[in-house]
């Protein structure tokens, strides 16, 4: 099982990667869903983890809430992008929809253009897209290489035992054009399971290493 780990700031990630973690995600204040680390953290992170081959997703986020963005909040992605690129991180992760509840394809292009050399990841933003665009949404990220959809298949407040047939609605679509990882609610208690009932073999999520 590929467990990617999501952390807030330094402070687990030595013990995340001693029980297994095989990917990190690199937040800021998870109480909001992630927004993105300093540089400071993501330096000492970003340093930590390349000496032990781990790879590195930087969350690219400007504030919790919504993520229908303005051109001053743009410009700040494009910024924390270009800093990543600097620091060989392996990959980012960002969202941005329109006020309709479609993808942003002119914001996205412009920071999929600045992500260049890096995995990009399009983040649990995708569980707000509106239900009769989400298949258009999937063919237009993997027709600009998106490498991953991060997902919990509906609400954060609806156990992911109930979204799973979406995501694997999802996966099914998406037929390994692009990779749809579930995340939301996966513990070590239960990812062998919904793993099993999904046919996926790498899951993300805050709790996937017992940490006690």
């Amino acid at each position: 099982m590929y467990k990617e780990i999501a952390v807030e700031n330094f402070t687990n990630i030595p013990h995340a990667v001693l029980a297994g973690a095989n990917r990190i995600e690199l937040n800021d204040n998870l109480a909001v869903g992630g927004t993105t680390p300093s540089l400071g953290v993501l330096q000492e992170t970003s340093k930590y983890l390349q000496e032990k081959s781990i790879p590195l997703v930087e969350m690219i986020r400007p504030r919790g809430g919504n993520f229908v963005y303005n051109d001053i909040e743009l410009k700040m992605m494009e910024t924390d992008i270009f800093q990543a690129q600097k620091l060989g991180i392996d990959a980012v992760a960002f969202g941005a929809l329109t006020s309709e509840g479609e993808l942003d394809e002119d914001a996205l292009e412009m920071m999929i253009g600045a992500s260049a050399g890096m995995q990009v990841v399009f983040h649990m933003a995708f569980d707000e897209i509106r239900d009769d665009a989400k298949q258009d949404s999937i063919d237009w990220l993997i027709d600009h290489d998106v490498d991953r959809i991060l997902t919990h298949g509906g609400s954060l407040e609806t156990p992911i035992e109930q979204t799973l047939p979406n995501i694997k609605k999802y996966s099914d679509y998406a037929n390994g054009k692009i990779q749809i990882l579930p995340g939301g609610g996966i513990s070590f208690e239960n990812a062998d399971s919904i793993a099993k009932e999904l046919g996926v073999n790498a899951l993300h999520g805050t709790k996937l290493i017992d940490l006690v």
